[in-house]
């Protein structure tokens, strides 16, 4: 009689980064309004008007914000979302 072997899954380097969430990061630029920035973050992200200015001003005070987090392919089709109305938005993995 055999004993069952207890086994172990293993995921690859891009299952893993998939796994952990990311955050986009949206920068100060001398391009776009204040009023503008407010109105893309309430779009695109449903946001109120409150959080929509609270972030803006962060942006706009400290140089960027924080928007949205998420898997790697969230985050990466908000970037693409924040490119497509104009704003400079990148992403990073967070640390866990």
């Amino acid at each position: 009689m055999t004993m069952p072997m207890e086994t172990t899954e293993t995921t690859t380097d891009s299952e893993v980064d998939t796994e952990h969430p990311w955050q986009v990061l949206v920068w100060n630029d001398p391009i776009n309004l204040m009023s503008y920035v407010t109105l893309v973050f309430q779009k695109l992200f449903g946001y109120s008007l409150e959080k929509a200015t609270k972030l803006m001003l962060d942006v706009h005070e400290k140089g960027r914000a924080v928007v949205s987090s998420g898997t790697r392919a969230e985050a990466e089709a908000d970037v693409h979302k924040l490119h497509a109305h104009g704003l400079w938005a990148t992403m990073e993995k967070t640390e866990g």
